[in-house]
């Protein structure tokens, strides 16, 4: 492991080992609190290793104990406890607004596994431990593309603006949209490197990227959008190292890793033997990819060469008609995870949110001090910073930044000049992010 540690081997091993599923109504709970500060610490381990590049025995461990099938399984059960217990407890009459600081860890923990998968899925040994389990992580990204293209569409959500001071609730709201779009982008770059095991899936797990799902048109239309990208106040900014940046005059030719992420697994997809011999290259197909063509621009090809390739397959794709591929007899496999977890619990999702409002979400002042001194103690300053490659771009005019915020230590600076002209826009969420840090550090003194 590399020099700046959170865990030793050992520890590390005996974290993996201990991975488990919880049941949807234990999410929260003390047992499940405790194995998502683990998977934090382990998810930090795993990025300064990979950053180090001396190795990455987080992700050698997680395949040789079998528990990349058990981390999707995690991420799909949060991802359905948000989509169907999340919207009922917050409906419920005993919900009051402390409810929400246990909530939100809950929520959190779907972009801690997405994160680590991410790191660990760069490898395709990871991908083969994956299993039958590989299907339901195809859906799981499939989903969350979807959603990108969909809230692009409709503009995204918004939390009020006019009021100086959010309620706990709004505020939890507004966190979990802009966690959602960030997770979105990790399941993108998951699914790239599931495309770059192409040669080694099975029959059925291409026949539900293909076929099932037709990921190529649906990352026809995700470069077309770009919800990356967007506009305030006049400003074009980009979302890149986990925040929205402006994308100066200078920067705006060059590729993101966003846009690179997509044109890989495109590249993929289409260009791979068997990938073509499975897609079905109907007329609409056809069109949704020849319109590709205007956006491999000669800047984009000096960016990635390998692009050539895709740009000269669209071309002959355009002057024939292709073949439609044989229809061979198939045994499908299904993803078995989200059925089984709607098996359990389907019809009990108001059950399973009165029960957690009342034995979980409901903590007394002495156990949510208890949970601020931990996640104190798993989240340290030195190891949050040297987890982010980039060097921090200041939020005034985007030029490298050396000074922080002194209230709230959240947004970078290049000179005292940027800091006074942006303070109009800083400081409703310096104010929210200044009280938020002070009630910790009072709860950790307590």
């Amino acid at each position: 492991m590399g020099d700046l540690e959170v865990l030793l081997h050992g520890e590390a091993e005996a974290l993996v080992q201990a991975l488990q599923s919880f049941p949807l109504w234990e999410m929260g709970s003390q047992g499940w609190c405790q194995q998502h500060e683990q998977l934090e610490k382990l998810n930090m381990q795993a990025i300064l290793d990979a950053s180090s590049s001396q190795g990455e025995p987080i992700q050698e461990l997680l395949v040789t104990h079998g528990k990349i099938p058990t981390l999707i399984e995690e991420l799909i059960s949060v991802e359905m406890w948000k989509q169907k217990v999340f919207p009922i407890l917050c409906k419920l009459e005993d919900f009051k607004p402390h409810n929400t600081f246990p909530i939100y860890m809950v929520v959190h923990h779907e972009a801690s596994v997405i994160n680590l998968l991410e790191t660990v899925f760069f490898h395709k040994e990871v991908c083969d431990s994956a299993e039958d389990s590989i299907l339901d992580l195809i859906d799981y990204c499939h989903r969350k593309l979807t959603l990108l293209v969909a809230q692009n569409s409709s503009g995204g959500f918004s939390v009020p603006e006019g009021e100086f001071e959010l309620s706990p609730l709004q505020e939890l709201q507004k966190q979990a949209q802009t966690m959602e779009f960030a997770i979105s982008l990790k399941a993108l770059s998951v699914l790239r490197y599931i495309t770059d095991s192409v040669d080694s899936l099975s029959l059925s797990t291409l026949t539900r990227m293909l076929s099932t799902h037709n990921l190529p048109c649906l990352l026809v239309e995700l470069l077309e959008n770009s919800p990356w990208y967007g506009q305030e106040g006049g400003q074009l900014k980009r979302f890149e190292g986990g925040r929205w940046q402006i994308v100066t005059a200078k920067d705006y030719p060059k590729l993101t890793k966003i846009d690179g992420q997509v044109w890989i697994a495109l590249y993929n997809l289409l260009l791979n033997p068997q990938c073509q011999a499975k897609y079905n290259l109907t007329g609409f197909n056809k069109n949704q990819l020849l319109r590709l063509r205007a956006l491999l621009t000669d800047i984009l090809l000096d960016q990635i060469p390998n692009l050539v390739e895709l740009q000269r397959f669209l071309s002959h794709l355009a002057l024939t008609e292709p073949h439609p591929p044989k229809k061979d007899l198939v045994m499908e496999q299904i993803p078995e995870i989200w059925s089984q977890l709607e098996r359990k619990n389907g019809g009990k999702w108001q059950a399973i949110a009165k029960y957690q409002l009342k034995h979980i979400f409901s903590p007394s002042e002495q156990e949510l001090r208890l949970q601020a001194r931990r996640w104190a103690e798993t989240y340290k300053l030195d190891v949050i910073e040297a987890l982010n490659p980039e060097k921090p771009k200041c939020a005034s005019c985007n030029a490298e930044a050396s000074k922080r915020c002194s209230r709230c230590q959240n947004e970078w600076y290049c000179k005292r000049e940027c800091q006074v002209k942006h303070w109009q826009k800083h400081r409703k969420s310096c104010d929210l992010m200044a009280k938020s840090m002070d009630s910790v550090k009072e709860e950790v003194k307590a």
